[in-house]
Formats: C-alpha cells, sequence, structure tokens
C-alpha cells in the first residue's frame, strides 16, 4: 500500500508561521495593517487575521506589546553570530538615512540617473543607494516610518537594544527583521527616540 500524505499543511517547527512571521515584523517596523497589506500584496483582513493569530500563541495582549516583542525566527542568520556585545557599546558609524518620495519608481530613476548614486538593491517600496559607505534610503508613501530618522550601526543588535534600554533609552520597537537577502544576509533595525521624543535607530546585519 503506498503510503498516503497527511491533509493540510505541514506542522511549523517554530513559534509562528512564515506568513506570521512577516506580518510581525512588519509590525514591529512600525506599519499599519493596510500598508502592511500593500507591502506583502495580501488584503487587510489576512494581515488582521496573521496579527490576531501571533498575539494568541505569544501571550501577547494587543499590538502595542508585539512591537516590545524581541523574538527572532529559528532558522534566523542572528541566532548563529549570538547577541554578547564584545566590550563597551559604541554607536556608530553612521549607517544610513531615509527620507520619503511620493512614488518610488520615479525617485529610483532620478536618484540613479540624473544624481549618478550607485543603486544597491530595491524591494518593496524601498529603494536603496550607496553614499560613499552610508545607506540612502528612499521609502515612498506617506506614513513611511523610516524618513528623516539617523540609523547607527550596531555589531550586535539586541545586546545594543539591552544595553540602551538599560541605559534609560525609549525604544519604540523591538530588534526586527526588515529583509532577508538572496544571498540569506538579512537587515536588523530597532527605532528609539531622543530626549525630545524625536525618531533615531539601529541597525545591524546578520550574514548567513
Amino acid at each position: 500500500m503506498p503510503k498516503v500524505s497527511p491533509r493540510g499543511r505541514p506542522r511549523h517547527t517554530d513559534v509562528l508561521t512564515p506568513a506570521e512571521w512577516r506580518v510581525v515584523e512588519a509590525v514591529r517596523h512600525g506599519m499599519s495593517n493596510p500598508a502592511i497589506a500593500r507591502r506583502l500584496g495580501v488584503s487587510v483582513d489576512a494581515v488582521k487575521f496573521h496579527v490576531s493569530g501571533a498575539l494568541g500563541k505569544l501571550g501577547l495582549e494587543g499590538r502595542r506589546q508585539l512591537r516590545q516583542w524581541t523574538g527572532v525566527q529559528r532558522d534566523s542568520a542572528l541566532r548563529e553570530g549570538g547577541i554578547e556585545m564584545p566590550g563597551e557599546l559604541q554607536l556608530g558609524p553612521l549607517g544610513q538615512i531615509g527620507r520619503s518620495v511620493e512614488n518610488i519608481e520615479a525617485a529610483q530613476r532620478w536618484y540613479a540617473e540624473v544624481l549618478g548614486l550607485p543603486h544597491l538593491y530595491t524591494f518593496g517600496n524601498l529603494a536603496f543607494f550607496d553614499l560613499g559607505g552610508v545607506r540612502l534610503l528612499l521609502e515612498q508613501g506617506s506614513e513611511a516610518p523610516s524618513a528623516g530618522i539617523l540609523y547607527f550601526r550596531v555589531p550586535h543588535i539586541h545586546a545594543a537594544h539591552t544595553e540602551l534600554s538599560g541605559r534609560g533609552v525609549r525604544f519604540v520597537s523591538a530588534p526586527h527583521m526588515i529583509h532577508r537577502h538572496a544571498d540569506g544576509t538579512e537587515e536588523w533595525m530597532a527605532f528609539f527616540e531622543d530626549n525630545e521624543g524625536r525618531p533615531l535607530a539601529i541597525m545591524a546585519q546578520a550574514r548567513a
């Protein structure tokens, strides 16, 4: 008798499904449900379903707690590098600056063809250019959360998050992965506020 494959989707070994992880990372990035739906190409109801599922699995009461949740995907490259900070925390160098645009395709052409900036990569409504070692992020949309923010590079983003939180820094989001490149390299960020409530961020790469 041939073996019959079990019906339904395979069980996931992680605490969240891949779809839930994609939505959770976007929530931790500060995106609204409609913005997440546009980014992922799904319905707003689907986003709400995944948010609700994640909250139930994690035992969290709402979106505010979800933004502060520090979980990491089981297959993330970040797990392999550990989270211990080698020596004293030092922010920098500056890794990225952000700018909002109305049309990402038109802006990408202008910055590349008119200004001649080296284009690094584009995903969704985000385009990245090289400014002599500092990334320029262009983000489409009036609710773009990344515009006008200074992004400081750190070697270990969770360790930096813990250290700065201990100094009284108020983080508006936990460290979260915003993108995984084709070679497995992950882009991580966490947003916090300065003494006047203006946004800043730390960022790190985790290589597979």
